[in-house]
């Protein structure tokens, strides 16, 4: 009969055979003794190739240096994302995005195990992208403009702080100082920045957008910066965003996702308006507009150490925060009705809005996804809906599950949904949030709330505020 260990170490084993990541696992002598399928795959080789080998004998283009499991052994820290190229020892190339960890027990280094995903696919597919980008430069400017589509005509709104949000951006585009964005997902950070592009005087220049999340800071930095032939294995001349934008914007999202010392690339770049390719001696100017946007407050970011100081008050030049959608609770309706007409045009349909449920629904929900999921709740409930307007029964699963949980659960059918209660409810909520931003001044609230002062100060009498 097995031991309790024994059956331990099976159960251990068949979970990470399940796993759907690349594992290796090695002792503190360099032995492997554990290697999933997954990374077999990856690595061209069997498992029985493997397993209870040296790992310098199955993969001779390692050494102690380059091989992140030996290195993590030696130092005892974890490696984060790290890429690593090697030649397996049938003479394959591969080239991994690794994380490793050493294995501790009871305070002693018993090895080392890493998860690694296969870079050489998100390698090709980059480089694709910049080719494809560099396809743009010898088309029309009207093939170069269509890369940013929107214009702030496209930013629909009722809320009067939002509108001039849009107002100062239009007015500050003509600028060639560098812009940061922030705010929440889904609140339109990617059309907002494009209707600044096509509202500066870069506007028939090229725009191109890069993600900096989840690619390895090598790869980044060939992306941006370009590659020289001979500075690596593979490597061609190359030009790189900066350069395949120049005369126009270069946006790049989620900064805060980009690696620190590539920021510290970054900067020097805004600093000098010149480029260097990876593994060139030779400084390309380049006459570059860079956006950049972040999910989170720059200060949060900095205090996590996201994001290099100085390169976000070289950035912080002029800065936007775009409101998130429960913060605007006005544009829940307003957008509500303008993503109806758009989706009775797509999906021939003549549905004329929502019911009183959905409605109170709608202003009660905090909209995690902002714009981007009520327009998609929006596109879910016309697609099964077979009435002429939005009901409970409309609903996604999803909302329904956050609504059970809410004050808004649905009343006894006995006493019917009152609207206007829930209207009433609203504009409480409204006007003492205008207040909050204006520290109580009645003025500036109703400037804000774009209603007569003296329309507001009978809201407050009537409202017993």
């Amino acid at each position: 009969m097995n031991s309790i260990s024994d059956v331990t170490e099976e159960i251990l084993s068949a979970i990470l055979k399940c796993i759907d990541e690349a594992i290796h696992v090695v002792n503190t002598e360099g032995i492997t003794i554990f290697y999933n399928e997954v990374a077999a795959k990856h690595d061209g080789l069997d498992i029985k190739e493997v397993i209870g080998k040296p790992l310098l004998s199955v993969f001779p283009s390692l050494n102690e240096q380059s091989s992140t499991l030996l290195k993590v052994i030696e130092t005892k820290k974890p490696i984060y994302n790290e890429t690593q190229s090697f030649v397996n020892l049938h003479g394959r190339k591969i080239e991994t995005v690794n994380t490793t960890l050493p294995i501790f027990v009871q305070g002693d280094l018993i090895g080392a195990v890493e998860i690694a995903k296969d870079y050489s696919r998100i390698k090709q597919l980059s480089e694709r992208l910049v080719e494809v980008q560099k396809s743009f430069k010898h088309r029309s400017g009207k093939a170069l403009k269509q890369q940013a589509a929107y214009t702030f005509s496209d930013m629909l709104t009722n809320n009067q702080y939002f509108a001039q949000i849009k107002q100062k951006a239009e007015k500050l585009a003509k600028s060639d100082s560098p812009i940061l964005v922030f705010g929440e997902s889904g609140t339109g950070k990617e059309l907002f920045v494009q209707s600044i592009h096509n509202a500066s005087s870069r506007s028939e220049g090229p725009f191109i957008a890069q993600n900096c999340a989840a690619i390895p800071e090598n790869l980044l930095e060939s992306i941006l910066f370009g590659t020289s032939k001979g500075s690596y294995t593979g490597a061609v001349d190359r030009p790189g965003l900066f350069e395949l934008a120049n005369g126009g914007t270069l946006f790049l999202d989620e900064l805060n996702s980009m690696p620190i010392d590539l920021q510290a690339k970054l900067l020097r770049v805004l600093e000098d308006g010149a480029v260097r390719r990876v593994g060139s001696t030779n400084v390309i100017s380049v006459n570059v507009r860079v956006i950049s946007a972040m999910n989170v407050y720059p200060g949060k970011a900095m205090e996590q150490n996201q994001l290099r100081t100085d390169l976000f008050y070289r950035l912080n030049v002029l800065t936007f925060e775009l409101m998130p959608l429960r913060k605007r609770k006005e544009d829940i309706l307003y957008l509500s009705e303008i993503f109806i007409g758009y989706y009775n045009k797509k999906l021939r349909k003549q549905l004329t809005g929502l019911d009183d449920y959905v409605t109170a629904v709608f202003l009660r929900h905090q909209w995690p996804g902002n714009v981007r999921e009520l327009k998609h709740t929006i596109e879910y409930m016309m697609n099964v809906c077979e009435g002429q307007v939005l009901t409970e029964y409309d609903l996604p699963v999803m909302l329904k599950q956050i609504t059970t949980m809410d004050e808004i659960i649905k009343p006894a059918r006995s006493n019917s949904f009152i609207l206007r209660e829930q209207l009433k409810e609203f504009e409480l909520e409204l006007i003492t949030d205008a207040l909050e931003a204006c520290n109580g001044n009645i003025q500036k609230a109703a400037a804000l709330l774009d209603i007569p002062r003296q329309t507001l100060q009978y809201k407050l009498k009537k409202l017993n505020l």
